[in-house]
């Protein structure tokens, strides 16, 4: 945090969020991405490169800004959420990424144009995967404690897979919902 002040890298947010300049909730997706630096080591992998994303934004964003002005409940889910549900959400979003490419006929650098009933099909598969994977195995359902939980471990899986598949975002985003 220190440090902070040299990178200079953050937008601006909204004042009734900002305790000052370059505030890390203000660090975009994109950069987040960029400075993992997964996709150098492993670029045939883009499972592997959401996932290692996911896991440092999950730090970043909700452990060390949100959970530093906000108390209760919130912080602590997030913070154990990335280390200890690590399994389930690579298995579903693995398998989702695997559905999409078999179905639409993918691989690493071949997308399908983003249209609603792709995203509903991926994203819809992925999250009734996720939801199966908790009920095969009942003590993550027990140890995922709380609905909110388990709904983002799924709808992350869904949105990174149906991003990975579309090559867009913003299809990502809507599979994200879609799974919520």
């Amino acid at each position: 945090a220190k440090h902070a002040g040299l990178v200079e890298m953050s937008e601006m947010l909204p004042a009734r969020r900002a305790r000052g300049p370059n505030e890390p909730g203000g660090l975009s997706f994109g950069h987040m991405a960029d400075i993992v630096q997964t996709s150098r080591k492993f670029r045939d992998d883009p499972c592997k490169i959401a996932l290692e994303t996911c896991a440092a934004a999950s730090m970043l964003y909700d452990q060390i800004w949100l959970g530093g002005y906000m108390s209760g409940g919130v912080g602590f889910t997030m913070y154990a959420t990335a280390a200890y549900t690590n399994n389930v959400t690579d298995d579903d979003l693995y398998a989702s990424t695997e559905y999409g490419w078999d179905k639409y006929n993918l691989a690493v650098g071949k997308t399908v144009a983003p249209s609603i009933d792709v995203i509903k099909d991926i994203g819809t598969w992925g999250t009734l995967y996720g939801l199966e994977l908790y009920e095969n195995y009942p003590t993550a359902l027990e140890d995922h404690f709380g609905g909110s939980q388990r709904a983002t471990v799924v709808s992350v899986s869904s949105a990174a897979a149906v991003a990975i598949a579309t090559g867009n975002s913003n299809a990502g985003l809507s599979a994200w919902y879609l799974s919520m």
